[in-house]
């Protein structure tokens, strides 16, 4: 069950990374274009449509044509500056959701898991493309398609913890893709897409915060109903455009605490719970209240201790 939702929760990395670019950016598309002309516009490679039609959940039979006006988006790989005392599967767990993945990482840097990486080295962070298994689809064909060989298999394998190659229909996996060079009109996009987004935010925060209000009731259902990897969606979308009001960030951070403690992603946990504290100062924590779990993540106090404590 853990490793089940450790691989559900690296779906979500490309969402909670904010300090990495491993995230796609938007584009609104024109009359009459399609992934292959998007493809060749932002990675000078019309054969990464394939990425852009299943990132999309488009129709490839049909050609994947889209309707002008359709909002898409553009994957792009992350990068992440080592430091002292990093580890591979440190770097994995904290930029791709499990520490698992840390030999997928390295290889996929050209390096050997059992070795440090060098310190100060830039290191390549995957985006990690769902997909949603068809009848007939195999560890083998997924490789072959998305990651360019079927020997690859076995990256796909490890990324999602499980050892049958042939896979279910409607099984859910991620593909690593590190191979999204962007041209110099990807990067432009990529770029000008943060201003877009702040830009759109900024006129429309009340809106925002009066929907909201509706999300987080969403939000705390989905967490007293265990779905914790549909919590952390919500949440993330809650968070994203920056606008909440800090009583609005309170509840979301306490319910993002909770579900990531849930998932056993205990450092994403922490952030939740810094967050919560930041906006929430007058919080109290205390064993008769909160899980140890909980406390560990808020307070880095161990199930053991069980005392009470009020942040300053």
């Amino acid at each position: 069950m853990r490793a089940t939702s450790q691989t559900k929760l690296g779906t979500l990395v490309a969402l909670l990374a904010l300090g990495t670019d491993a995230a796609a950016f938007p584009h609104v598309a024109r009359p009459g274009e399609g992934p292959a002309m998007l493809a060749e516009r932002y990675y000078g490679r019309i054969e990464l449509e394939r990425v852009l039609v299943a990132v999309n959940h488009l129709d490839s039979g049909s050609g994947g044509m889209v309707v002008a006006g359709m909002r898409l988006e553009i994957p792009a790989v992350g990068h992440h500056t080592v430091s002292s005392g990093e580890t591979w599967a440190r770097i994995a767990e904290e930029q791709l959701g499990a520490a698992s993945r840390g030999e997928v990482l390295a290889r996929l840097n050209a390096a050997n898991p059992w070795e440090p990486p060098e310190i100060g080295r830039e290191v390549v962070v995957p985006f990690p493309l769902r997909y949603v298994a068809s009848q007939g689809d195999s560890a083998d064909s997924l490789a072959y398609r998305f990651l360019g060989k079927r020997d690859d298999a076995w990256m796909i394998l490890r990324y999602n913890g499980v050892d049958k190659p042939r896979l279910a229909q409607g099984q859910v996996v991620l593909i690593p893709l590190v191979d999204l060079p962007l041209t110099d009109a990807g990067k432009a996009a990529a770029r000008s897409s943060v201003a877009t987004t702040r830009t759109e935010a900024g006129g429309a925060a009340r809106d925002h915060q009066d929907a909201a209000e509706r999300e987080i009731a969403v939000l705390a259902l989905k967490v007293r109903q265990g779905a914790y990897v549909d919590a952390v969606v919500v949440g993330a979308g809650l968070l994203a455009p920056g606008d909440l009001t800090e009583p609005q960030l309170a509840r979301v951070y306490a319910a993002l605490t909770e579900a990531y403690v849930a998932l056993g992603a205990k450092s994403f946990a922490v952030n939740a719970c810094a967050g919560w504290r930041k906006v929430f100062p007058q919080l109290e924590l205390d064993a008769n209240h909160h899980s140890p779990k909980i406390l560990d993540a808020c307070l880095g106090q161990s199930a053991s201790e069980g005392a009470a404590e009020t942040p300053p």
